[in-house]
């Protein structure tokens, strides 16, 4: 399993990001702050009015001005329950706003991540940020951080009504913070890396079920089925035991919480019943100060309490952020105009992570409109040699010039405005089959299309009861591996770029749909420059050139007759070829 991860934002950049998001909404964030804060000033009246009911009750006061009094605290508590309500459905609303875009970002910046890096960190660490980080930091903004907000304003405002009533009262309140503030840095000093971890380990075993599930179909073939459940079940473990770590952490926490808790309720009585002895405050007053400590537990509990959850979205945002951080876009380039539709590769050199080289001083120059096969055993390079003309993984050392660029360092819209690729695997989208087409060429009308599909011979498009509008890919129409490549190729010949590679893309075909895999194949890149990673050698007889790799390398070139004649390597190849043919 892959241990490299995908970049993930500091403490310090997801908030300034997070920010960022929310500032978009200046107006209904300005509005949001002061209904909570109109909700805590209303909550600060209950204990102020029970107190004055207590000094009117102790001096045998008039009834009618306690029933008045009550029902001003009935008025304030219903008053600020509504307006709380609408504090935390404003905040929410403006937050699962910010994180709906902000999801759109994280898709976005991964596919325009190198397909090499998303490789090297698995599927499994995308999907985990589009989908188990973003639903804990929506369970975050849902849930906790409205009450979280509310409960800070409350704690704010009821500090100042005890300073209000006597500022020995704050300090009291103030004697259980020290506690309180060591718990909480204690605790997230040693949760924050735990959390995480947390969600790394939980990207690794979306990756490693995802990877069970897409091999589903070997797995049982070669009776693998125990240890792949295994294997799901260590990486299960590994995220479940990080996670009790932090449970661990948390219930020590509240324990703490609650011992604060004690030492401040005791100093508030204690100075209470100092002053009132003192005759510097009445017995409502010292209730009051005692009622507001007592408001305060909820909110204290919650504020220190969230930081719990806070942290797992904060864990979620660092990693949503990394991408969107990583992959911010840069200022748009002038567009460089397709001048060249040539390919020219000078001493490439390229190796993949602790492996031998994939290609070893590789130089090769294919003309415009010219047609080059490249041919070789499994292994010989010729699927990285397309990915290096692709841009898709960079030399490590030479050049690759593709249409004029220099495929590692041009923008990948400038490279790819001038190349395309049909691999082995075509993936068919879910949609319509015309939605499917027009992903090559949006604007395209309907006989483009209907056009397209006639080129590559793709005549089973007429035998469907919708046409163009037959739903294909997940849950629809499904397509045979042949229609599946002739599909894309008519994409190919929609987005219509001067340069094509074919990586095998006609290779799963069977021996009675080859020939016409071929003639489809000869539509899609006739007038254009192209690579060919030729599985079947008929393939390459109709190239202008061909190319034939071992270990890295080129050990031959020339035309189909010249390397028959020569009789090396190709010759070999081609007379084996004609041997399984004829035995088949």
């Amino acid at each position: 399993m892959s241990t490299e991860i995908l970049p993930i934002a500091t403490p310090r950049e997801t908030r300034k990001a997070m920010w960022r998001l929310l500032a978009q909404r200046p107006g209904r964030l300005t509005l949001t702050i002061l209904v909570l804060l109109a909700a805590s000033c209303c909550g600060l009246a209950a204990p102020a009015i029970l107190g004055i009911m207590v000094n009117i009750a102790a001096s045998g006061g008039d009834v009618m001005a306690l029933l008045w009094l009550a029902i001003g605290l009935l008025v304030a508590g219903g008053l600020g329950a509504l307006l709380g309500i609408l504090g935390q459905n404003l905040l929410a609303r403006i937050c699962e706003e910010a994180l709906a875009g902000l999801r759109e970002e994280v898709f976005a910046a991964a596919v325009r991540k190198p397909l090499a890096q998303l490789e090297k960190a698995g599927i499994g660490d995308v999907v985990a940020r589009v989908s188990g980080d973003v639903e804990a930091v929506s369970e975050a903004i849902s849930g906790v951080l409205p009450a979280f907000t509310s409960a800070a304003f409350t704690i704010a405002v009821t500090l100042l009504g005890l300073g209000v009533i006597d500022w020995r009262f704050a300090v009291a309140v103030l004697i259980a913070a020290p506690l309180q503030v060591f718990t909480l840095r204690w605790f997230l000093r040693r949760t924050a890396p735990i959390y995480r971890t947390v969600r790394i380990t939980e990207a690794n075993r979306t990756e490693q079920i995802i990877e069970t599930v897409h091999g589903s179909a070997s797995v049982l073939a070669l009776g693998l089925g125990a240890r792949h459940a295994d294997l799901v079940a260590a990486a299960s473990r590994e995220n479940i035991g990080h996670a009790l770590k932090g449970v661990n952490y948390l219930t020590r926490f509240y324990n703490r919480l609650n011992l604060a808790e004690l030492i401040g309720l005791s100093a508030v009585l204690v100075v209470g019943f100092w002053l009132h002895a003192e005759g510097a405050v009445t017995i409502g007053a010292a209730t009051a100060a005692a009622l507001y400590f007592y408001r305060l537990f909820d909110p204290i509990g919650l504020v220190l309490g969230q930081f719990d959850e806070l942290q797992k979205a904060a864990a979620g945002l660092g990693r949503m952020f990394g991408l969107t951080i990583s992959a911010a876009p840069a200022p748009a380039p002038t567009r460089a105009p397709v001048t060249d539709a040539g390919i020219v590769l000078d001493n490439v050199t390229f190796a993949y992570p602790g492996q031998r080289p994939a290609l070893r001083g590789v130089s090769l120059t294919v003309k415009p409109g010219e047609r080059v096969a490249i041919v070789g055993t499994s292994g010989a390079g010729k699927t990285t040699l397309a990915k290096v003309i692709m841009g898709l993984e960079h030399p490590g050392s030479g050049t690759a010039w593709v249409g004029g660029l220099d495929s590692a360092a041009a923008p990948p819209e400038d490279l790819h405005e001038r190349i395309a690729m049909v691999s082995q695997e075509v993936h068919v989208f879910s949609g319509t089959l015309a939605e499917d087409l027009l992903l090559a060429k949006p604007d395209a009308s309907a006989e483009e299309l209907t056009r397209a599909l006639q080129e590559v011979g793709a005549a089973w498009v007429q035998t469907l009861d919708d046409g163009l509008q037959t739903s294909v890919g997940a849950g629809g129409h499904q397509l045979t591996p042949e229609q599946a490549q002739q599909l894309a190729l008519a994409r190919l010949m929609l987005k219509d770029p001067p340069i094509a590679v074919l990586d095998e893309a006609t290779a799963e075909a069977g021996t009675g749909s080859a020939t016409m895999l071929d003639q489809a194949a000869e539509a899609a890149l006739a007038g254009r420059t192209s690579v060919v990673i030729a599985h079947r050698l008929s393939q390459a007889a109709s190239a202008d050139i061909v190319v034939v790799m071992d270990h890295g390398g080129i050990v031959e070139s020339g035309s189909h007759q010249e390397l028959l004649a020569n009789g090396g390597r190709y010759a070999t190849l081609w007379e084996a070829w004609n041997s399984s043919l004829s035995r088949s």
